[in-house]
């Protein structure tokens, strides 16, 4: 149905520290383009300055030059950016508490339990606390007016703390219940200054029916939200270890999907397949749907960079991670000269 490549070609970065940003910005001028990249999704969490709650700034905090040179080198090559938080889940990480719930603990939605994190995934925000929203709504709107963005990346991803029964607020309220009703407020936040939300989509895919697996899936009863949620969410759905079909999964919801890769070079160029085989032949609202890969990194930025310009890679996984980028975007460059001619 469409003969022509995917309209999104992205690449998820995490934040890179301060003294980094010259290589980032060396990377989007130089790299971004020849690769074919697009769209650049920059997770930076509590990662800047924020001039609104600056009690949430975590270390290693992008300045408001920081962002700007970030963004001009964005423009010149040509790249949308779309700067990310994550929200709900991943409040924490090991034993580190991040700055939302460090400088307000009273938004946690296990306050007091798990000292040091002990025995958690990540923590939780409790989305019924009635002042949270203030304070994430005001973050969302100084990070994406600081990157001039159209769109915002709300994480929302393996949220294994959510209805907890020890919340006075959220016991006995539904998981789907709680997870829809953050995604839509999320959404329509964004909505209101004409925003696109992005997301992750493993929270809305039923781990024990699809095989997924708690990671990939949902086991705690959120993946009822996919039909209560808005239909305009952009889903970036992570199948690491196999080319699982979610991407026409959510298609066939109604929602604009990406597929994302990671450090498996055969799984990136099997999810490549399925992207062309549903834009090719599947009906034109599902093709029209399948909107392209978000390539995924997961570790710190510099080192992805530095590999992929020829330096030792830091891990195995970077080198991984560097190697499926490259075949991932030569593959989509090939499909996108074949179909010109």
């Amino acid at each position: 149905m469409f003969a022509d490549a995917p309209p999104i070609r992205g690449l998820h970065l995490l934040t890179p520290k301060p003294a980094d940003v010259p290589l980032l910005v060396r990377f989007i001028r130089a790299v971004l383009p020849r690769e074919g990249v697009n769209t650049l999704v920059l997770e930076t969490d509590y990662h800047y300055q924020f001039k609104s709650h600056p009690e949430v700034v975590d270390p290693n905090a992008l300045s408001h030059d920081d962002v700007a040179a970030i963004v001009a080198a964005a423009k010149s090559a040509g790249v949308r950016v779309i700067p990310q938080i994550n929200l709900l889940g991943h409040q924490s990480w090991d034993k580190v508490t991040y700055g939302l719930l460090r400088s307000h603990p009273e938004f946690d939605e296990t306050p007091g339990k798990y000292p040091n994190n002990t025995g958690i995934y990540c923590r939780s925000y409790c989305p019924l606390h009635p002042q949270v929203h203030k304070i994430v709504f005001d973050l969302i709107d100084e990070l994406t007016d600081a990157f001039g963005a159209d769109a915002f990346h709300a994480g929302m991803d393996e949220v294994f703390i959510i209805a907890d029964e020890d919340c006075p607020r959220c016991r006995g309220h539904l998981a789907a219940e709680l997870y829809a009703n953050e995604v839509t407020a999320i959404h329509d936040h964004l909505a209101q200054s004409h925003r696109e939300m992005w997301m992750w989509g493993d929270r809305l895919i039923d781990g024990a029916v699809s095989g997924a697996g708690k990671w990939e899936g949902s086991y705690n009863q959120t993946s009822p939200a996919i039909t209560r949620i808005p239909r305009d969410i952009v889903i970036a759905d992570w199948h690491y270890e196999s080319a699982a079909p979610g991407a026409a999964y959510f298609a066939m919801h109604g929602f604009n999907v990406l597929s994302c890769s990671w450090r498996n070079s055969d799984v990136a160029l099997a999810q490549l397949e399925l992207i062309r085989t549903l834009r090719g032949h599947a009906n034109p609202d599902i093709a029209g749907r399948i909107q392209g890969l978000l390539h995924t990194t997961w570790g710190d930025p510099a080192d992805f960079m530095k590999a992929y310009f020829g330096e030792a890679a830091a891990s195995q996984s970077v080198a991984d991670s560097v190697q499926c980028f490259r075949m991932a975007f030569a593959r989509l460059r090939q499909d996108a000269s074949s179909l010109s001619k």
